[in-house]
């Protein structure tokens, strides 16, 4: 699951790190050495941790920033359907085959072990809920060709037509 970080979650893991890491040796290593820490160097730990403090929070907001840009907004409509928020394009019609997207979902990219779809029979866990999400082709395509988070790049696995199937198969069953 590490090497599926992307360059924030790394930066967010490092400064995360190193608060906890600064955390511990002043309050578990520094006092059995120095009893009067941090005594007249408290300005000077405050402004440390005060700047580790700021790391933090700006590692944060900006992850949940790009986490947002990535991820499609949808607002629920009073029948409880999803649609694209106001300025999201509608999806279009996925170019693949979603007979052969299926057989790409069950067999060699082994989408069924980690996504949740009824009408594949999957019950995965580890991945989004494709019944519950229903995303569009386009959101297919590009998730199965350059991953995010915890979800590989298939990329050099899958071929072009394989990509455009499964996407044509999860975007025309899911919800259903």
């Amino acid at each position: 699951m590490l090497l599926a970080l992307t360059g924030y979650e790394t930066a967010l893991l490092i400064v995360a790190a190193a608060f906890i890491g600064f955390a511990l040796v002043a309050a578990l290593v520094i006092p059995r050495s120095r009893p009067a820490f941090p005594g007249s160097r408290l300005g000077m730990f405050l402004v440390i941790c005060g700047a580790f403090f700021v790391a933090q929070m700006t590692a944060v907001l900006v992850l949940a920033e790009v986490g947002e840009a990535d991820e499609p907004v949808h607002e629920e409509t009073a029948g409880g359907e999803e649609e694209p928020a106001p300025g999201t394009p509608p999806p279009s019609e996925a170019a693949g085959d979603p007979a052969a997207g299926k057989e790409v979902f069950l067999g060699p990219a082994g989408c069924a072990s980690c996504h949740t779809l009824s009408d594949a029979g999957a019950t995965g866990a580890i991945g989004p809920n494709l019944d519950a999400s229903m995303p569009p082709a386009e959101l297919v395509v590009e998730r199965v060709t350059n991953g995010l988070g915890g979800m590989p790049s298939f990329a050099d696995t899958l071929s072009e037509e394989q990509i455009q199937d499964v996407a044509a198969y999860v975007s025309s069953v899911a919800g259903s």
